[in-house]
């Protein structure tokens, strides 16, 4: 019996224990063969009750109703020990079983009805517990404990058995499995597309086209994103403003692009129209000139003299202004004299700011006036002085830039 025992033992532990190599199952038939242990009850009456334990082979069919309902018919052949040394007994096992097969096909129960060959004939009622282990989609080892009980006798019998199984078919009732419930979509509280913990910028303006980032796209790649980018097609590699639109050159500075630019080479600083012209303002401008003559002289005695300089500046700066040139003499000598001298003195200056500084002869017209606009009229050296002289006096209104 202490063999019995330690046989029982390790079944019992296959039942138990977490299936490593467990697979889920679905509803198909089998057949199988098997390796059995077997122990009479020693309560048996003779000639039975010489009879002790032994080992049986078999083989099984099994059919599936649905995922939880089964039958099965086995068949083997026993061949038992005597007891106290005395003659063994051999002979044919059937048995007719309904299954259920519980927690994912891990475990199921069974019971049914036997009939036994042995010394004599037994009818027996089985039932029991069961593993089938799914070591691929076809095959399986079957593990079992099963107890008898004689239907004409109160006594018990007990075996275990190891086997192996193969599975083909479908059940012939199909089942239906509900579907797994839907998850719910991930949260995009703006609706961009992009689910709320993957999105940077959250608030995206409804309808804006985003990066995989959730944040508004840059389409024509100039810096400005889409949705204040006025100009969305904007060349690659072009200078654009902050709406997004294309810088064009402005060559002279004037705040006019040059395509709109009718005047493109202003000087700077001006103040420009919309089309990129100076802006002009009326403006009186003037100068005036005294250079005074020795004594019967009609001679410049420097060209270089400042103010002779300040007024060819000034014909140069302005120039469609004209000068005329006043000549004047002292009162001493003769009109006739005087007069030409006087021409003279402002011919002279004529010559040299012609000369010397190039100014258009035709703005330039002289006057002798002679004695007839004297300065001083007394009769003394030092009023001969300065009525010996020439005058140039220039006024006009032109137009100058704005500033």
């Amino acid at each position: 019996m202490k063999k019995t025992s330690i046989t029982l033992a390790l079944i019992a532990a296959g039942l138990v224990a977490s299936p490593v190599l467990a697979q889920e199952s679905k509803p198909k038939n089998w057949v199988g063969g098997y390796g059995t242990y077997y122990s009479t009850d020693a309560g048996k009456p003779q000639p039975a009750a010489q009879i002790d334990d032994g080992f049986g082979i078999g083989a099984e069919a099994g059919f599936r109703f649905d995922e939880n309902w089964a039958a099965r018919i086995s068949a083997s052949y026993l061949d038992l020990d005597g007891a106290n040394g005395g003659n063994g007994e051999s002979g044919p096992m059937i048995g007719v079983d309904a299954m259920y097969f519980f927690l994912d096909d891990m475990f199921y129960a069974f019971g049914g009805l036997y009939h036994q060959e042995l010394d004599d004939d037994y009818q027996l009622l089985g039932y029991g517990l069961g593993k089938q282990w799914a070591v691929s989609d076809k095959w399986s080892i079957i593990t079992e404990l099963a107890a008898y009980r004689d239907l004409s006798e109160s006594l018990y019998d007990v075996s275990a058995k190891l086997g192996v199984s193969y599975t083909f078919g479908e059940s012939t009732q199909s089942t239906y499995t509900a579907p797994a419930p839907a998850m719910a979509a991930p949260a995009d509280a703006d609706n961009d597309g992009v689910i709320d913990r993957l999105d940077r910028c959250p608030g995206t303006p409804m309808g804006s086209p985003v990066d995989e980032m959730g944040c508004d796209a840059d389409k024509d790649g100039d810096g400005v994103i889409n949705s204040k980018d006025q100009c969305p097609n904007t060349p690659a590699g072009t200078a654009v403003d902050g709406k997004g639109c294309a810088i064009e050159p402005d060559t002279d500075a004037d705040g006019v692009v040059d395509s709109k630019d009718m005047c493109p080479d202003t000087p700077a600083g001006d103040e420009v129209h919309p089309n990129g012209c100076t802006i002009f303002t009326e403006e009186n401008v003037s100068i005036e000139v005294r250079i005074l003559f020795a004594n019967n002289s009609a001679k410049i005695e420097d060209t270089s003299d400042p103010q002779i300089v300040d007024l060819a500046e000034f014909l140069n700066r302005y120039g469609k202004t004209k000068a005329v040139i006043e000549g004047h003499s002292s009162a001493p000598g003769a009109a006739a004299y005087n007069k030409d001298l006087s021409l003279r003195r402002a011919n002279a200056l004529k010559a040299v700011l012609v000369k010397d500084y190039g100014i258009d002869m035709s703005r330039l017209t002289t006057v002798g006036y002679g004695e007839e606009r004297l300065l001083d009229t007394a009769n003394t050296k030092e009023a001969h002085h300065v009525n010996r002289r020439i005058e140039v006096k220039v006024s006009e209104t032109i137009s100058v830039p704005k500033k």
